[in-house]
């Protein structure tokens, strides 16, 4: 299972879920400064096939994987995402971001953001973020402002990734809003949708038992049938 997080997020994200998985767990890096790049980290990341778990930033970069190397994928999650080409104040709020951080005002970007990542916001939850997007650093967190910048369209490419799929989103997320995985859904064949009540954008810190529960019932639907039998008879 590839883990691809989020923009300012790194291994951490999955620290409350991986060891609740199935499968050998490999962290991806993404910090080129385009979504085809980061794809291509992704991909450098791991030989065979992939079960392809993205939040956010990480999922987008998980449809290009889909759709550099479909024969790679053979499962795929979608967290907390938007498939939709950015709109003009996302490119606007980019830009005012890249330029914040270049004049020393990471920290200041940072602060802003937080308030956006979780539904009900604790003081651990708060210092988790934070701890993640300073390990990013500014100068990876510019390389994945560029990388937004060219994201396009991917909605129409979903009905090429024909394998067991997932799409959670959360019920309060301020950035990706459930309309967003219910259009995924629809246009992703084989796939779950799941939307969390009382859970905001980055899932696995705010509800990592639910995530952990999901993720480990798409490595079910993943396994081969004699697996799955195997299973039901342990």
């Amino acid at each position: 299972m590839l883990l691809v997080p989020g923009m300012l997020c790194d291994a951490a994200l999955w620290a409350r879920v991986e060891g609740a998985l199935e499968l050998p767990v490999v962290h991806a890096r993404v910090d080129a400064p385009s979504i085809t790049g980061m794809a291509e980290q992704v991909l450098a990341a791991v030989d065979g096939p992939l079960l392809v778990v993205g939040l956010s930033l990480g999922a987008i970069v998980g449809f290009e994987v889909a759709r550099l190397v479909p024969e790679r994928v053979a499962g795929f999650a979608a967290l907390a995402t938007n498939a939709a080409a950015p709109r003009p104040e996302q490119h606007q709020g980019w830009s005012w971001m890249a330029r914040r951080t270049r004049a020393g005002d990471f920290a200041g970007v940072v602060e802003e953001v937080l308030p956006t990542m979780y539904s009900r916001p604790s003081a651990g939850l708060e210092q988790e973020f934070r701890g993640m997007a300073e390990r990013i650093g500014p100068r990876r967190f510019l390389g994945q402002l560029a990388a937004q910048g060219t994201r396009v369209d991917a909605r129409e490419a979903l009905g090429s990734i024909r394998v067991p799929s997932l799409v959670v989103g959360g019920v309060e997320d301020a950035l990706c809003p459930p309309e967003f995985h219910r259009e995924i859904a629809a246009g992703l064949p084989g796939s779950e949708l799941h939307l969390v009540a009382g859970a905001g954008h980055l899932l696995p810190l705010e509800v990592p038992e639910v995530i952990a529960g999901l993720l480990a019932g798409l490595v079910r639907r993943c396994a081969p049938p004699a697996a799955n039998q195997s299973s039901s008879a342990n």
